[in-house]
């Protein structure tokens, strides 16, 4: 596809990112949404005489010769979503950005890749914890993806560079400044080993709603979300809300009772949005992440021999389903009330003969 009419259909006016991708998956290309007869364009589902009378088609191909010359003196990347370096997982989330622009040297398709959202105001408590955090998940070969605001996410990023793990920074404008400006030392050397990310052309500044926006692309691009500190109102909790809406996993650290950053983590576990985490290792074991690259293909099975009857009915009907197993799903198969299920689940589990993961399912340790 041509990269102009790629970038081009960004600045088409009333044309969402959802409605762009329908345009590309009717007409096939970029380029024949810039060329084809309005008659086809009106098959196209979505696609009204509105919305034709409004295209905006000659200014938007003047504006993206415009950003092509930024591009190109920058040396800025542009990835569109049918790119196959573009985000795989973003890529599933139906609001996804229809085309990112990236600088540094990254790879957006990590084999793992966790978001670490919190408050601007972070304490020396939640600068330790991110601190732990990524300490612990250096041995996962894991790409952080944050939002290089101030507080968590700048110690987020600092913590990566420190122990030379690839980081992103998502951003809420576009690749001409750095906001905040507090952040741009740790943002060029992000460059090296990971980089900087928006879906903003250059000229776009860092107006409050494109923060939202920007928290939709760290929850979609990764595995799951950590929360580290947040207020019940802020940009953390949104993200964590996005990535529910996205069937990710969001976990949090809880904190004491009447701390400002701390109410919002204590409120994403009261509401059972976020997974409690109590030390730093319970999110590799929670996603069932070995260390290391390497993965022993067969590993010999050990089987109990200090079940009651009850739980080794429990363990065989885990172990037989071969994926992870809900625990109403476990009830019916068992024929076990619920209460005893449970406790003998809790039972299992400090045997660590099993395991639990969110949303209430359970596989074999």
């Amino acid at each position: 596809m041509s990269i102009l009419h790629q970038v081009a259909l960004t600045y088409v006016k009333n044309v969402s990112h959802v409605l762009s991708k329908s345009l590309i998956s009717s007409l096939g290309s970029a380029e024949r949404i810039f060329t084809v007869s309005k008659s086809k364009l009106l098959e196209v589902p979505g696609i009204g005489i509105k919305t034709i009378g409004q295209l905006n088609l000659d200014e938007a191909l003047r504006k993206a010769e415009e950003e092509i010359k930024f591009i190109e003196k920058n040396n800025i990347d542009v990835i569109f979503y049918t790119d196959p370096r573009y985000p795989k997982r973003l890529k599933l989330c139906n609001d996804s950005p229809v085309l990112l622009y990236s600088k540094g040297n990254i790879d957006l398709n990590n084999q793992r890749v966790i978001s670490i959202v919190g408050t601007r105001n972070a304490t020396e408590y939640g600068k330790h914890l991110c601190k732990e955090l990524i300490e612990e998940l250096q041995q996962y070969n894991v790409l952080i993806v944050s939002g290089l605001a101030l507080g968590i996410d700048v110690a987020a990023h600092k913590e990566c560079l420190r122990l030379n793990m690839p980081t992103v920074g998502v951003l809420g404008h576009g690749l001409d400044r750095l906001y905040p400006g507090q952040n741009r030392s740790t943002a060029e050397k992000m460059l090296e080993n990971g980089g900087l990310l928006s879906e903003y052309p250059s000229g776009t500044i860092p107006d409050r709603e494109n923060f939202p926006e920007r928290n939709r692309i760290v929850a979609g691009m990764a595995d799951a979300t950590v929360v580290i500190e947040a207020s019940v109102k802020g940009g953390a909790l949104i993200t964590a809300e996005i990535a529910n809406s996205y069937n990710r996993d969001v976990y949090t650290f809880p904190g004491r009772i009447g701390d400002e950053f701390s109410e919002g983590c204590n409120f994403l576990v009261r509401h059972n949005k976020a997974a409690l985490l109590t030390n730093p290792a319970d999110l590799a074991y929670s996603l069932g992440w070995e260390k290391g690259e390497n993965v022993k293909a067969v590993q010999q099975f050990t089987l109990p021999i200090d079940l009651t009857r009850d739980e080794q009915i429990i363990f065989d009907t885990i172990k037989d389903h071969k994926a992870p197993l809900a625990i109403d799903d476990l009830t019916i198969k068992t024929n076990m009330p619920m209460s005893m299920l449970a406790m003998n689940l809790l039972n299992m589990e400090m045997q660590g003969y099993i395991r639990s993961l969110p949303g209430k399912t359970y596989l074999i340790s």
